[in-house]
Formats: C-alpha cells, structure tokens, sequence
C-alpha cells in the first residue's frame, strides 16, 4: 500500500514533469552542475540513484512527494530541467509575513515548510517554462494534497527567480538579517481555498 505517487506524471500545455530514470544522468548532470555549482559524475549518478529510489519509498511511508522531477519539454521531449518539493528548512518566523500572522511569540529556530525548486538548462530560460512548471506543482500540491502553503528560496541576486515567485502570486520577502546565507529571498504563497 502507498500513496502511489511514485509515478506521478504531470502534464502541461507544453511541458511533462516526471519521475526521473537513470538514462537522464547525461542530460540532468549539466544542468544542474550550471545552476548549483560543479558536482562530479559519480556523485550525480549516487544522487539520482537515490532521488529513483525515494519515489517508492516515500510513496510508501504516506509522506509528500519530495524530490526533483525531471522537467521535459512536449514538442520534442528533450530533457531541460528539473523541478520539485522539498522540505525548505529555515527560520520563517523572522519574515514579517509569518510574524504578522503568528499567534506565538517571534522565534529564531527554524522549522520546515514545504518548498518548490526549479531549474533548468541555460538555453531553455527566459520562455516561461519555469513558471508554466512551478504553476502546475503548485496547483497539485493545492488541489490534490491540501497544502496549505508553498515557499521557494534564491539568492538576492537571482532576478529571474524573483521574477518566477512574482509571476507564481507569492509575496517575496528578503532575510532582515545576513544568516543563515541559504535563506535570502523567500516567496511565500497560501493555499487559496484558506481565503475563501
């Protein structure tokens, strides 16, 4: 017995988000080497051993699908990127958007919050793949999981990422403080049935 999203495949007008295969080692290895920083082939191919095998695990312990997914492109099904749900770990109580709707003191732990990454290669930026992506994890982990809120995380000077959260309705927020240097720019957006 599981939650059986172990084989989600999600569809849109020009995109397929699915689970990756060890064949995509070749094409995924690149891009992720540009967008996170230079990686050797073994320890993508680890990884990507690891990401195949928590679909199932996952799926079967009733937790979220957390994890990337490869991003596919309709058309010609050319892999060109990766997109997916993590557990974004950080202390979200020092963003004015938590604390001004916080019925407990202000803290400086941090706690999860369940968060979306994309990716993708250099020549597929700039098309609006990334938001056409992003849009469909969210609407699933809304509609199909009851969410109740989504973030995203980059850097001060990843425009196009800020751009993407704006796109997507979140409010962005930047870290008042320098640390911790993984949680600077924040997109936070509520499930939109908890306005209803």
């Amino acid at each position: 017995m599981s939650l059986g999203h172990d084989k989600l495949i999600l569809e849109t007008e020009r995109l397929i988000i699915r689970p990756y295969v060890i064949d995509d080692l070749p094409t995924i290895h690149p891009i992720l080497n540009a967008g996170f920083g230079e990686s050797p082939l073994d320890e993508r191919r680890f990884w990507l051993e690891w990401q195949i095998m928590s679909y199932t695990a996952l799926s079967a312990l009733y937790q979220p699908p957390y994890g990337d997914r490869a991003l596919i492109l309709k058309a010609t099904g050319e892999l060109i990127g990766s997109v997916g749900w993590v557990p974004s770990y950080g202390p979200f109580d020092k963003l004015p958007y938590f604390r001004a709707r916080s019925t407990e003191p202000s803290s400086e732990l941090a706690r999860p919050e369940m968060g979306l990454f994309w990716v993708l290669g250099e020549s597929h930026r700039g098309q609006g793949y990334a938001t056409e992506a992003a849009q469909k994890m969210i609407d699933f982990m809304f509609n199909d999981f009851g969410l109740k809120r989504i973030v995203a995380t980059t850097e001060y000077d990843n425009a196009a990422s800020i751009a993407v959260m704006k796109r997507l309705g979140m409010t962005v927020e930047r870290n008042p403080d320098d640390e911790p240097a993984y949680f600077q720019v924040i997109g936070i957006l509520e499930n939109p049935t908890l306005e209803r």
